[in-house]
């Protein structure tokens, strides 16, 4: 029998190879592919999580268990094709346009896919029009924005204005973060939540599409 209790210590653990072959085993045994994600895989996220926002755990342990939890996600993403319980919410994320990081942006999308999201990941350096675009084509429920410098989170603006003339505002949630951002900024251009760190951008994703 697979040991899904060590599938979560190996995700806490950050242990890629351990959570992938207890995953198979599961797999093989015809265990339900939400109950190994409910169950064990977005609890070890959510403790990981809980240990980071309490100081207990740090970003590199963050991102060694976002690495085990997607090796294992990837195995289950097959078999959840057309369920439509199967995620909790879609979210489009990327860093703005003239900003060129995305570690932070990466922690995030790893976070809220290890939370029961389904994450399009769009990358770096992205235009308004881009960001337009794919909300149209991909139709999500939040969509994140990520800059780190000063100088580019002005254009979290830009895109969120463009959203309001293509007429799809209404449609999309919109999130941003990043160092430079702040609860004050995210409400005057008109942002539906912020989050400081990848834990809370969890609970910020959640909090807007109103589960718990």
């Amino acid at each position: 029998m697979a040991d899904l209790q060590n599938l979560y210590e190996s995700i806490l653990a950050g242990k890629l190879e351990p959570a992938v072959e207890i995953t198979k085993e599961a797999i093989a045994e015809g265990v339900a592919p939400q109950e190994i994600i409910n169950g064990y895989m977005i609890k070890a996220m959510e403790e990981i999580g809980a240990r980071f926002g309490a100081g207990k755990a740090f970003v590199p342990q963050l991102l060694m268990s976002a690495r085990a939890m997607k090796g294992a996600l990837e195995l289950l993403k097959p078999l959840l094709k057309g369920d439509p319980n199967a995620m909790v919410g879609k979210v489009v994320i990327g860093t703005v346009k003239g900003d060129l990081h995305d570690i932070g942006k990466n922690l995030v999308a790893s976070m809220l896919e290890g939370c029961g999201f389904e994450v399009v990941n769009i990358g770096i350096d992205i235009p308004a029009e881009k960001f337009v675009e794919v909300v149209k084509t991909e139709q999500p429920n939040i969509l994140c924005l990520s800059a780190l410098l000063t100088t580019t989170m002005g254009y979290m603006k830009t895109v969120i204005d463009a959203l309001v003339s293509a007429g799809i505002r209404d449609q999309v949630k919109v999130m941003v973060g990043g160092a430079p951002v702040n609860q004050k900024f995210a409400m005057e251009i008109g942002a539906d939540g912020y989050s400081e760190n990848a834990n809370e951008a969890v609970t910020c994703a959640k909090g807007l599409l109103g589960v718990c």
